[in-house]
């Protein structure tokens, strides 16, 4: 059967390993007509039986000795479409294609996970029929009873763990009734999906205001036109862009098409499916990490099968196989979240969005009150077309914006706390009217750092070498990077080793939670932070109390800066603003802007206007005092003539290569070695800047170090990345990676 002549062609496919693999086999006359693109099939390799994926077959004998597909399967998993897309990001991003189809598939869908099935039990006979036999045994048989007595109470039948936990009957009894014939025990299908037990309300389409009105038209118009085009809304905070995405969707949906509406954290946004639920009656899937496997897999077959139209997720749902595809919508755009940096294929999900609508033929909406630079100088440009709304929706006025210079508050009192006089007095006012607050600190913890009384040394982790974070609840210092942690806090200093008596500096969530009950004993606070949103379900429980009124102010890191609305909001104090200036990358400037603007847009989306009040140590700097005026064109015309200056993105391409491994010396060897390999095969107008350390120096024991690549075009790296990886392979025990257009350039 290995002979080529026994075959009428040969298929390409990737294995379902981690490995950079794709192998050819032989396709038999038999196979040939089912064999396609996308399917799942098994094969041996080196004797072992892998399961793998048709990427390509191509007719004709294989010229080679080949082995022969062993099995396949008949059902589609991959379209052309999605195997299109893998190709791109493939080609675009650098990385292996078998670490891109990984992304496609999600891991049940490869295992091939079954459907839930339970045991569930119904009536074999009438209701009068079983209530006589109940009042004629009620003395004799207990457990036979009980169990017919819910029987009886129910209309189609119950699961048979639930009978049993409710009757307190025995599955002895149970089968004696099956036996005699008073009740069928049959399997059934269970839904896993995360929404399968929650009740909406219907709500109706709210009237738009003219601005949102000619939005959703240009919006319909692409859609009808059945055309690929990408849209930018960029509208103010509270500007209804939410409501416009409602009813592009809707018009989607009437047309007969997909639908795929990504947000940064899915599971931050329990508000906004509630929003899409209430509207739509169509099925809706739900992809974001916090699924179950089970989830995963009975959410993933819903879009497939085509019984869920509308899919709204994460960065990875990007990659759903939903059918007949003719909208995407990205909110909040520019969000860091949606590229994917911590390993290959380092994607971002906003590019392959616009990637994937120009494949189907799609209308691709960006949504975004503080549109990242790149998009924005695309609409300009003409590459999409904007749309503008410079107002809130229903009349609401944008919030008053102050800031408070923290140095001044320092030199009028040395034993200023984290609070400004002005935003302890604006609390108290809050508080008394019974409105509510947010207070942002993207800081979690109680103390930032610990230092050594004796010798000045910073407490770090081992494993990172990276200063550990105070936690006064648990008693201990933790390393936000890994996870280690010591607890309870050391007594001896691992470096001048004497007693030592900590000196903590700094302050997270957990001490202004803290501190702000000790000025106002009686306030009602809840905390969202990486802390207190550990378990499942713990994002949406936090906001729906805070929505009922059930606390006065809510404390958070960056969580609690986006998608959150809150009609009785009425006040927002940021504690440190510029603390993200100051970090060494050129996007500093554009994320703390972004930042300050989306969490001052949290205030006053109800009837009351709003106030914001941010503490800077940073008066003059230009970006706190754009992000006050809420003033994005200023803000992007200034930031953009630095970038020109500089040559940085948009007006350049850029890649990071991040090397990692235990032996320091041997990363600055092998960072050093792909360098001069690079600037010996590229054209002079790649510009190579030097190997300095990531960031984050450190991270669970391995030494990073990394250069960056500037360079209006990258035609021509791919040519030098096959002899990149080649030397790459003899630093054994060194890893590196690739990332294009990175969000960061230091860490």
């Amino acid at each position: 059967m290995s002979d080529p002549l026994y075959f009428v062609a040969s298929a390409t496919v990737v294995l379902d390993l981690p490995i950079d693999l794709t192998l050819t086999y032989g396709v038999t006359k038999e196979q040939y007509p089912f064999l396609k693109q996308g399917l799942k099939v098994e094969v041996f390799l080196n004797n072992k039986k892998q399961t793998g994926y048709v990427i390509e077959v191509k007719e004709g004998s294989p010229p080679f000795k080949v082995k022969p597909i062993h099995a396949f399967d008949t059902e589609l998993l991959v379209s052309k479409e999605l195997f299109t897309l893998a190709r791109w990001i493939s080609q675009y991003y650098f990385a292996n294609f078998s670490e891109v189809f990984r992304l496609i598939l999600p891991p049940p869908i490869r295992q091939g996970m079954a459907e839930k099935e339970q045991l569930f039990v119904r009536r074999a006979k009438t209701r009068s029929e079983i209530a006589t036999f109940c009042q004629a045994n009620r003395g004799k048989k207990k457990q036979q009873v009980a169990l017919l007595d819910i029987l009886l109470k129910v209309n189609n039948g119950i699961l048979l763990t639930e009978l049993l936990e409710k009757s307190g009957g025995s599955r002895a009894a149970l089968s004696s009734l099956t036996k005699l014939g008073w009740v069928k025990v049959e399997k059934v299908k269970i839904d896993r999906s995360p929404l399968s037990n929650e009740e909406y309300f219907i709500t109706k389409p709210k009237k738009l205001n003219e601005e949102q009105q000619k939005t959703l038209e240009q919006i319909c118009q692409s859609l009808k036109a059945a055309q690929f085009c990408t849209h930018l809304v960029y509208g103010v905070t509270g500007s209804g862009k939410t409501e416009v995405y409602l009813q592009a969707i809707d018009e989607a949906v009437r047309l007969g098409k997909g639908v795929l509406m990504l947000v940064p954290e899915i599971a931050l946004t329990g508000q906004t499916i509630e929003r899409f639920r209430c509207r739509f009656k169509e099925k809706m899937a739900i992809l974001h990490h916090r699924l179950s496997q089970g989830e995963r897999r009975d959410e993933w077959h819903h879009i497939h099968s085509g019984r869920a139209k509308i899919v709204i997720g994460a960065r990875s749902a990007i990659f759903s196989p939903i059918k007949n595809l003719g909208l995407i919508i990205l909110d909040e755009e520019h969000d860091a979240s949606y590229k994917q940096s911590e390993k290959s294929p380092c994607y971002q999900a906003r590019d392959v969005a616009v990637m994937r609508g120009k494949l189907s033929q799609a209308t691709v909406v960006l949504g975004s009150a503080t549109p990242s630079l790149d998009s924005y100088y695309n609409a300009i440009k003409g590459k999409y077309l904007l749309s503008t709304l410079h107002c809130r929706a229903d009349r609401a006025s944008l919030p008053l914006v102050t800031l408070v210079d923290m140095k001044k508050e320092r030199e009028k009192n040395p034993n200023c706390t984290n609070f400004s006089e002005k935003l302890l007095n604006e609390i108290e006012k809050r508080l008394k009217k019974s409105e509510q607050i947010i207070i942002f600190l993207n800081r979690r913890g109680y103390h930032t750092n610990a230092v050594c009384q004796e010798c000045r040394e910073v407490v770090k982790c081992h494993q990172c070498d990276l200063a550990m974070t105070f936690h006064l609840r648990d008693n201990l210092l933790a390393c936000h990077l890994c996870g280690h942690q010591i607890m309870p806090p050391p007594r001896t200093c691992k470096s001048c080793k004497k007693d030592a008596i900590l000196q903590f500096r700094g302050a997270g969530t957990e001490q202004i939670e803290r501190a702000l009950h000790a000025i106002f004993p009686q306030i009602r606070t809840l905390r969202m932070d990486a802390d207190t949103t550990k378990h499942k379900g713990s994002h949406q429980k936090l906001l729906r109390q805070f929505g009922t009124g059930k606390a006065d102010l809510l404390i958070g890191t960056q969580m609690i800066a986006k998608g959150l609305h809150f009609s009785e909001v009425t006040l927002v104090g940021v504690i440190n603003g510029d603390a993200g200036l100051h970090i060494p990358d050129f996007r500093a400037a554009e994320k703390t802007f972004q930042l300050m603007t989306q969490v001052a847009g949290r205030s006053g989306r109800g009837v009351v206007k709003g106030e914001v009040i941010i503490q800077t140590y940073c008066m003059e700097n230009s970006t706190i005092r754009c992000a006050a005026e809420q003033d994005y064109l200023k803000f992007f015309k200034e930031e953009m003539e630095i970038r020109k200056v500089f040559c940085y993105p948009p007006f350049s391409h850029l890649v990071k290569l991040t090397f990692a491994g235990k032996k320091e010396e041997k990363v600055v060897e092998a960072s050093q070695a792909a360098r001069e390999l690079l600037i010996k095969n590229l054209p002079a107008y790649f510009e190579f800047l030097p190997v300095v350390p990531c960031g984050y120096a450190k991270v669970k024991e391995l030494y990073r170090f990394q250069f960056l690549c500037k360079s209006p075009s990258l035609a021509c790296l791919s040519s030098a990345i096959h002899p990149l990886k080649k030397l790459m392979a003899t630093f054994k025990s060194v890893r590196f990676f690739i990332d294009v257009d990175p969000s960061s350039t230091f860490f």
